[in-house]
């Protein structure tokens, strides 16, 4: 395997790993908090579709962009007034976001566009293009720099940028601030923070609030930056490999990054070589499309070591009189 394959897979590994690591980063948020986030998976597709379909009637990315987030904080929303107000069962509020997210965005899509419950392709300023780096060609035929700055982080959409950014502005925010430590606090604690004079519900509901406009952005990047356009079920599990590699990352945001980029590897490998021949054996196109997915299942068995979530995830938190 020559140097330009690898520089390749490599490029291609971080496109695949953009809206993973935003729905990761989402979930990581929302579980420090204490409230388990099923409905990743529901909260990325609403948000393709509605960035989608704003964007085909304003041709603006940037709007349909806007239209994402907000159709997945309402999202969020929905869901922290089932688990948060109402304390309802989080996991059963987020497997209902899901079946929502899947059958309202069809049903919408046929209504408005009459394409089989997709949208219309998008073109030009619809779409988001990809950005050239400062000094990228003048360093492309560098040893080792070249291959990196040069080709392998050169020519992404600007979400992708802004998505490497998240990760360590997220490490900042939740261990660097005040803000942070209440919402790590009452992931751990809830009722040592609420003795402390700090609003549990507020926190919370900052959190999903803040998880739903990420879930926004990867949305959006799946059908405005990755793809040109809905389809139906685009999402294609990826909320659920992202609450994966968040188990995998034992909930810390450095960990995160690489975890995503391994479920990217391995769908980039997957599209580069379809039918993979190892010299005793072929694996078939079947088994490396599945490859994200076998991983997924391996992680959630506990196979990858002992992960503890938060202690007060999960549960509803009743205020003492």
């Amino acid at each position: 395997m020559d140097i330009a394959t690898f520089v390749q897979i490599f490029e291609s590994t971080l496109r695949l790993a953009t809206p993973l690591l935003f729905a990761c980063l989402a979930g990581l948020f929302s579980e420090r908090a204490g409230i388990f986030d099923i409905g990743l998976e529901g909260k990325l597709l609403v948000a393709a579709f509605f960035s989608a379909s704003i964007a085909f009637v304003t041709g603006s990315a940037w709007l349909g962009l806007a239209a994402g987030i907000g159709a997945s904080v309402l999202f969020s929303l929905i869901h922290g007034v089932a688990s948060i107000t109402f304390r309802g069962n989080q996991l059963i509020s987020g497997v209902a976001i899901n079946f929502l997210a899947a059958g309202m965005t069809v049903v919408v899509a046929q209504s408005w566009f009459q394409q089989g419950g997709r949208t219309p392709p998008l073109v030009g300023d619809a779409r988001f293009d990809r950005l050239s780096l400062p000094f990228a060609e003048a360093l492309r035929d560098v040893p080792v720099i070249g291959q990196i700055y040069g080709q392998i982080l050169n020519q992404h959409s600007i979400l992708v940028y802004f998505g490497l950014l998240c990760v360590p502005l997220t490490w900042w925010v939740l261990y660097r601030t005040r803000f942070g430590l209440r919402l790590r606090a009452v992931g751990e604690n809830p009722a040592a923070v609420d003795t402390a004079g700090v609003s549990v519900v507020r926190l919370r509901y900052a959190a999903i609030v803040i998880a739903g406009v990420l879930c926004g952005i990867g949305g959006a990047y799946l059908s405005t930056a990755l793809a040109a356009g809905f389809v139906k079920d685009m999402s294609a599990g990826r909320g659920y490999i992202a609450l994966a590699a968040l188990i995998f990352a034992k909930w810390r945001p450095w960990h995160a990054l690489g975890a995503v980029l391994l479920f990217g590897m391995l769908e980039a490998i997957a599209n580069r070589w379809p039918n993979l021949d190892l010299g005793i054996v072929t694996l078939p196109n079947q088994f490396m499309t599945a490859l994200p997915y076998i991983l997924t299942v391996v992680i959630l068995a506990g196979f990858v070591g002992k992960a503890i979530p938060p202690r007060a995830g999960g549960e509803p938190y009743v205020k003492e009189r």
